[in-house]
């Protein structure tokens, strides 16, 4: 009997899931003699031994198992399973029979036995049937008959164990017939079980009823409360074990969760005790008491009275200290969101909990959650969808509550005492908008959804219309708001803009002197006056609301299922309105045009609208010097002969952007200064309609020595009162402009269910969401093609137009008739194959549902386009703006034509990825589609196309008619056009002949075609937010080069006799961090949209998202990146975890849902790790299947052995002797550290691939074949670990990376990976150079060249040879003028040795590794990201422990908390871990010795430790692990000193081999 857990193997699978799941923690019987301490004990040790066993399992669900054997393994015989089934089914019916025949002979006993052994002795082999049995043994019969024979002997206080037996069979029995809870209940069980509680003589019986009463209180919640469960569960809760009080938790929130609406007397005394279990450590408990307490203030919160009783429990007080920056790791994010939910409540109906909340300093908990609004981009998608917004969303409707709206009608009291408590305590008020004010802001700006913009603007509203005015001019002082007032103006929202002009009004009747001038410069004036004279607004970069015809019975359409409530109503707190009611709103029509013109009649004065006084001082200066630098850098002559003159205007510019009075949004904007510099950066080319290049090469020279003024003026020292460079205030300047202008739109959709369906077009394939329906006719009068208008068909909606094209094309061409009609008739038949696949779509389609523009983000650059503009409705704020992932191109709004087709391509067309030309030549176009006469445009997606064509024909949005009614799409054959483009012209050495090769190289080569390149299509190029996107653009680019920038700079500047010292040549150049290029306002729209369920694909999103990524993705945050490039390499959806270790311990992870790749174990021998790898490539490099790892001889897989293969990888491919790497140190550097030579591995040197001749086959006995080969696997490897989300260890060099990337390198790029060979060649370079210079003004005089000498010592002296230095088998020259190095042909031998490290030398290393790349998933994906951020991707965090955050990040289970001193000790000793060791740790626990990106916190499974249970002295015992759960089983050591001894004992001799632990 004393392993119920144990059933027969062959039962388990016929048990469901949760019985599985509870028949494993439920617990065994033990002596109820002995005393409370052992039984405790032993809880501890089979919940213990529990863990052990089955951790794996437990950590990775049946995935161990059953998923992989089939994929590995394959799986049993047909017939065997057959025969196997029907033996056992035999089985089960004879088991059955003889079950019940048990049941009746113990139901007789029971009745007749009086005797205490007979009765003990017939409920034990009860207890043991029903251990053993199935749900069908148990009929419902049995269950009444046996109900009121166990209540009565669970009454028999005399015999203990007859209680406990009696109390375990009332537990097995709810457990295996839940309806039988009810016949327990008629019987009196619960207060019996109740009262043994209340008792508690018997810790082992206390512990069953809680496991009894747990079982009952889910089918019979209300029974439970009446008996009064809730305080008998809790009255000695601390007696008990953590996981016995879980249970007990569990019973309390189950009782909870269907409280009834009467009388709340037995929960309310719970309340204290549920308070106090708040302070406890275990998170599932504290979890579980949350829950109970939101469910209990959901009950009394429209009684002021209880609300306040519950207040003075200290109810506050825990919750607020929980909500504190402390708890917020720990909980999950539907209860932390319910906790400050929980608050709401309370304020809106208690005075008292107003008061405590502002006596607790509530703002500074506030301030805290909306400040990590901004780093919500870093959480990782794991966590519950959008639940950050609801989180804001929360804190917003806290702070409506803490605030009282100047009450309308002056009954409600409640009000009226929050506004007399505030007037009283003017200080409490103060710390409040001096805590949240600035935060509002900020979360209005970056791109939240229109609810939360609304919440933000009417909590502000409130703060100042309370505040007095002294602590007004505190709160204004250092937030900008009338730049930010400025930026609401160009919201399209009534309710906002009524907002908007309420604060402004505010603070012009308090300080209108102050704030008048502000409100000019900032262009607050000018956005008033727009809104009643409309005309005036055309003349204005600067957006403005023109004119307010708003309809707004059209703008609030109705939402899927409930209606969608007007934002009059987003935080009303009192009783729902009804449906009519939420739709109408409150704000009388003409309400904004009447405030905005008092306003203007009462504080503008009239001299203002003139149009020259209007604008300030700094405005009309800017305006001038833009206009100069605009006429010079058009006119080419004025370039050479004014550069003095321009720099002079670069730097007066930069001065005032840089001066002591700051320039705002409007005047950075209206002065013009953006499309100047962008001109100027151009070579005046931006402005040209013609863009024709001539001489490519000289053209690059001339952009690049433009970009070279502007750095050089852009790094100059700022003046004092800055300490930050020209160029991070010019970016800052460009960011809050792009804030301020940028419209592009949200499309999201609380769109169709996912779910599977057969899609005949493209590929006749199954596909993880709902097809769309198309029917395709032949135009009129189309004499060409053959006619296909038979049924409709099932398409992919996010194929491109292209790969429909691909599937008609053969079957519609008259040329193939014949094969056409065989094979139409094929078609036409296929979306009959699966029968019920139609309907089962079509009826998964939700009601209505609306289509949003971003948060009310709808706004033109152009005025006139905006009349046309459909009007869409929002969502609320609960569905975390959800709407359909698409494309919005209402016309008008920035539409958007793809340029980089293979952005577009589904993820499962393989050809058009890896062709991208075949798609984008117009040329190769046979077919034009056209749908209900509109030209739909080849390079969206079928779904963009639908969708865009839906909304521009018509303002109301039905998604239920997008996926159920069948589109009708009209084909005709394309007529070939004749403006071709001309192919992109792009530099190579052979354009350069007059120059000869050197120029190219020593050139930055990406100048070219950075202002040919389109960055979002259908944004006008004389749209300020195009010039503001290419400014930003080329401002990072050079901030990316600029040291090559500055190099050349002072390499010129040596060349031209102004400096004569080549150690001058050595700079150091600040540059700009990364992510201050990063928009959070278009971050946080990317992510929105990606967040939306139809982001399967990014076919999905709107084209704005793929365009930018392409050409600015700086723009995005490397969280939104990562996220995009899974979505678009390999079609993930947005359900699988962050780019760490993909998970593969995770439950959730294992389950093949939809996206989800089915996975395969390897055998992998240790000795041969190499070989294995090529192997396992050969066979699944071009297979989407997560491979896992199992080592011959050895037990492990997983995760963690998986891991550790990739490392060994990494180790063999940076070993010496592959002629692989080049070793960093050529002749002109000495051999300083050769670390870890004894390992034969190149150990921290940076890894960039070895020169090898073009002439050579072998070098030093290496086949450079094989070298090849091996650059293949590595390419394979690379990838695989990316599509895997597997770490590598590998440490490849910044130019590496670049070459990965597509980029090219050039002269200033050896420095990186050659530090002594690149200084000698940039003092070469500019010794050439000079020679050139004095070559130029002399004549060609030859005695001046003399002079010239390298570091006093004559070139020739040198007595250097054309060969590679450091590889003196690579001939560079032969041929009688190259023999020794010169001066004369000094700049030969620097071009050819750049040419043989950079370029020709390693070209074919380099294309093996992209073909062996390109196997797994085409490498232009990866072209999103920063070399930095891919060697982040590739190899996790170099050295990321967060030490101080350590606790944090870590999961403490199984007899350990956060406080127990082994845990103390083992937090100290990682502390104190040097490098090498905790890379030997990490390698220990997790299988890879480099965290994961994210560090600690992105680990997932999270890293676990708990107590393990030893025989003997813990002292002498190691900790163990299990890396595919990251869990460490460590001992409770005596002592930190005896702990660091055997856990540096285990991390090192514990590597190479799984084996059980």
């Amino acid at each position: 009997m004393g392993s119920r857990g144990q059933k027969r193997p062959e039962m388990v699978d016929e048990l469901p899931a949760d019985k599985r799941a509870c028949s494993s923690l439920d617990f065994r019987p033990s002596s109820s003699n002995s005393s409370v301490q052992t039984q405790m004990n032993s809880t501890v040790d089979a919940h213990d031994h529990d863990m052990d066993t089955s951790s794996s399992a437990s950590a990775s669900s049946q995935s161990e198992g059953e998923p992989e054997k089939d994929s590995a393994y394959g799986s049993c015989d047909s017939d065997d399973m057959e025969q196997h089934h029907s033996t056992l089914h035999e089985y089960h019916r004879r088991r059955l029979s003889s079950d019940h025949g048990k049941f009746k002979n113990i139901i007789s006993s029971l009745s007749g036995q009086s005797e205490p052994s007979c009765q003990l002795a017939v409920l034990t082999e009860l207890c043991e049937v029903l251990s053993f049995c199935t749900e069908g043994s148990l009929s419902s019969m049995t269950s009444d008959l046996l109900a009121p024979l166990l209540v009565k002997l669970a009454k028999h206080e005399s015999n203990p164990d007859i209680m406990l037996f009696s109390i375990r069979a009332i537990t097995y029995i709810c457990d295996l017939y839940p309806r039988s809870a009810g016949f327990l209940v008629r019987h009196d069980a619960v207060p019996t079980l109740c009262q043994r509680l209340l008792a508690i003589e018997y810790q082992d019986v206390a512990e069953q009823c809680l496991q009894a009463l747990e079982k009952i209180s889910r089918e019979q919640p209300l029974a439970c409360l009446q008996a009064g469960a809730i305080m008998a569960v809790l009255n000695y809760i601390d007696f008990f074990s953590t996981s016995i009080q879980r249970v007990a938790l569990s019973t309390v929130v189950n009782i909870c969760k269907k409280l009834p609406s009467e009388s709340p007397s037995p929960f309310m005394e719970a309340v204290p005790i549920l308070c106090n279990l708040l302070q406890y450590e275990d998170r599932q408990l504290v979890e579980n008491v949350a829950t109970c307490l939101i469910k209990i203030v959901e009950r009394v919160a429209q009684s002021s009275e209880m609300l306040d009783e519950l207040c003075k429990h200290g109810l506050i007080q825990q919750v607020t200290h929980i909500l504190s920056l402390n708890g917020r790791t720990a909980l999950s994010q539907l209860i932390y969101n319910g906790l400050i939910g929980l608050l709401v409540k309370l304020s809106s109906g208690s005075l008292v909990a107003v008061r405590t909340l502002y006596e607790l300093n509530i703002s500074s908990i506030l301030r805290d959650i909306l400040s990590t609004f901004d780093l919500a981009h870093g959480v990782s998608t794991s966590q519950l969808v959008g639940g950050h917004c609801n989180r804001v969303y929360e804190v917003l409707k806290l702070l409506n509550e803490l605030l009282p709206g100047r009450a309308k009608d002056q009954n409600d009291q409640l009000v009226l005492d929050k506004e007399s408590f505030l007037d009283n305590r003017p200080d409490l008020l103060q710390r409040l908008g001096m805590d949240v004010f600035p935060m509002l802001i900020q979360v209005f700006n970056s791109g939240a959804s229109l609810y939360v913009c609304h919440g933000c603007l009417s909590v502000m509203h409130k703060l100042v219309s309370l505040s007095k005015s002294d602590m007004l001019v505190e709160l204004l002082k250092n937030a900008n708001i009338s730049s930010f007032l400025a930026g609401v103006f160009t919201r399209k929202d009534h309710h906002m803009l009524m907002l908007a002009l309420q604060i402004a009004e505010i603070i012009l009747q308090n300080f209108s002197d102050n704030f008048l001038k502000l409100f000019v410069k900032e262009g607050v004036f000018f956005a008033i006056d727009a809104l009643l004279t409309p005309e005036r607004s055309s003349k204005l970069m600067y957006p403005v609301f023109s004119g307010i015809q708003l309809s707004l019975d059209s703008s609030q359409k109705s939402a899927s299922r409930d209606a969608l409530k007007c934002l009059c109503y987003a935080f009303s707190t009192s009783q729902s309105p009804t449906l009519s009611e939420a739709r109408n709103c409150k704000l009388d029509k003409d309400s904004v045009y009447n405030l905005a013109e008092h306003i203007k009649t009462k504080y503008f004065a009239l001299e203002l609208f003139d149009s020259e006084k209007g604008l300030t001082d700094i405005l009309q200066n800017l305006r001038a010097l833009s206009n100069d630098l605009l006429n010079m850098s058009t006119d080419n002559h004025a370039l050479a002969v004014h550069e003095e003159k321009i720099n002079n205007i670069l730097y007066q510019i930069m001065d005032k952007l840089t001066g002591k009075e700051q320039v705002s949004t409007f005047e950075f904007i209206e002065s013009g200064v953006v499309k100047s510099l962008v001109n100027y950066l151009s070579h005046g080319q931006y402005m040209r309609e013609n863009k024709g290049v001539q001489g490519v090469c000289n053209y690059n020279a001339l952009v690049e020595k433009q970009f070279e003024a502007l750095a050089s003026v852009c790094l100059c020292a700022s003046q004092s009162f800055s300490s930050e460079t020209p160029l991070s205030i010019l970016i800052r300047n460009l960011q809050t402009a792009l804030t301020s202008l940028e419209a592009f739109p949200i499309i999201l959709s609380n769109g169709p269910k996912l779910r599977n369906s057969f899609a005949t077009v493209p590929d006749g394939c199954s596909i993880p969401y709902t097809c769309l329906k198309v029917r395709f006719v032949r135009g009129e009068g189309e004499t060409f093609l053959n006619d296909y208008t038979e049924d409709f068909h099932t398409v992919d909606p996010f194929s491109s137009m292209h790969s429909i094209e691909g599937y008609l094309w053969p079957k519609v061409s008259a040329k193939s008739t014949e094969h056409a009609r065989s094979s139409s008739i094929q078609v036409v038949l296929q979306p009959e194959s699966p029968p019920l696949q139609l309907p089962s779509n079509a009826s998964s389609v939700p009601v209505e549902i609306p289509v949003i523009l971003g948060p009310a983000d709808m706004m033109t650059d152009l005025p006139e386009t905006q009349k046309e503009e459909p009007k869409f409705s929002q969502p609320r704020p609960d569905q975390a703006v959800n709407v359909n992932a698409g494309e919005s191109s209402s016309s008008g709004t920035q539409g958007y034509a793809e340029q980089e087709p293979q952005m577009n391509a589904e993820p499962n067309s393989k050809l058009e990825k890896q062709h991208p030309a075949s798609c984008s030549n117009e040329a190769a176009q046979k077919l034009v589609f056209y749908l209900e006469g509109q030209h739909l445009d080849h390079k969206l997606t079928l779904y963009q196309a639908i969708l865009r064509h839906i909304i521009k024909q018509n303002d109301s949005f039905s998604s239920a008619k997008l996926w159920s009614q069948v589109h009708i799409i009209t084909y005709r054959r394309a007529v070939e056009s004749e403006d071709k483009k001309p192919p992109e012209c792009h530099s190579s050495p052979q354009d350069c002949s007059d120059d000869k090769v050197l120029a190219y190289y020593q050139h930055t080569p990406f100048f070219s075609d950075m202002f040919s390149c389109e960055l979002v299509s259908d944004l006008e190029k004389s749209s300020p937010t195009y010039d503001i996107l290419l400014l930003l653009k080329s401002l990072e680019s050079m901030n990316r080069i600029i040291f090559h920038l500055m190099s050349r700079e002072r390499i010129c500047a040596f060349a031209k006799g102004k400096v004569d010292n080549l150690d001058s040549l050595k700079i150091t150049v600040p540059s700009v961090p990364q992510n201050e290029f990063v928009s959070s306002k278009l971050t946080e729209k990317l992510e929105q949209q990606m967040r939306d369920s139809l982001a399967v694909s990014i076919g999905g999103m709107p084209l704005w998202c793929n365009q930018l990524m392409a050409s600015c993705p700086f723009l995005f945050s490397f969280e939104a990146r990562c996220k995009y490039f899974k979505l678009e390499a390999f079609g993930q959806p947005q359900v699988q975890p962050h780019m760490s270790h993909n998970g593969s311990g995770t439950v959730n992870d294992r389950r093949l849902g939809p996206g989800g790749l089915p996975r395969k174990k390897f055998l992998v021998h240790r000795n041969r790790i190499l070989e294995s790898a090529a192997q396992m490539m050969d066979l699944h490099a071009s297979h989407k299947v997560v491979l896992e790892v199992e080592y011959d001889e050895e037990v492990g897989t997983g995760l963690g052995p998986t891991l550790e293969f990739y490392t060994l990888v990494c180790q063999e491919f940076q070993k010496f002797g592959f002629g692989m790497w080049r070793e960093n140190a050529s002749s002109f550097t000495l051999k300083t550290n050769l670390q870890a030579e004894e390992m034969g591995t190149h150990s921290f040197c940076e890894l960039f691939p070895r020169p090898w001749s073009s002439m050579q086959d072998t070098s030093g006995g290496i086949q450079f074949s094989e070298v090849t080969k091996k650059f293949f696997l590595l390419g394979q490897v690379v990838a695989k670990a990316l599509q895997d989300g597997r770490i590598l260890d590998l440490h490849f060099s910044k130019a590496f990376y670049k070459l990965i990337l597509g980029k090219e390198l050039s002269l200033y790029d050896i420095q990186s990976l050659d530090p002594g060979l690149g200084t000698v060649l940039q003092e070469f370079q500019a010794l050439v150079m000079r020679k050139k210079f004095m070559e130029s003004v002399s004549g060609g005089n030859s005695e001046l060249q003399n002079g010239l000498s390298f570091r006093d010592t004559r070139i020739e002296d040198l007595y250097l040879d054309f060969t590679l230095p450091g590889y003196p088998d690579i001939v560079l020259a032969s041929g009688t003028d190259h023999t020794m190095v010169n001066m004369g042909n000094l700049e030969d031998y620097v071009s050819l040795i750049v040419d043989a490290t950079v370029r020709s030398g390693i070209s074919r290393q380099v294309e093996a590794f992209k073909s062996g790349f390109n196997q797994v998933f085409p490498i232009e994906h990866l072209r999103i990201f920063s070399e930095e951020e891919l060697e982040r991707m590739l190899c996790g965090e170099y050295d990321s422990w967060a030490i101080n955050e350590l606790g944090d990040h870590i999961k403490f289970d199984h007899g350990y908390t956060a406080s127990s001193p082994p845990i103390v000790n083992l937090l100290e000793i990682v502390r104190e871990f040097d490098h090498e060791q905790r890379r030997a740790f990490l390698q220990f626990v997790t299988g890879a010795p480099r965290l994961p990106p994210g560090g600690l916190a992105s680990l997932n499974p999270k890293l676990t430790i708990v107590r393990k249970h030893c025989n003997n002295r813990a002292d002498t015992d190691l900790p163990s692990v299990m890396t595919c759960a990251n869990y460490l089983k460590l001992p409770p050591y005596s002592s930190k000193e005896r702990m660091k001894e055997k856990l540096l004992y285990a991390i090192t001799e514990g590597q190479g081999s799984f084996h059980l632990s």
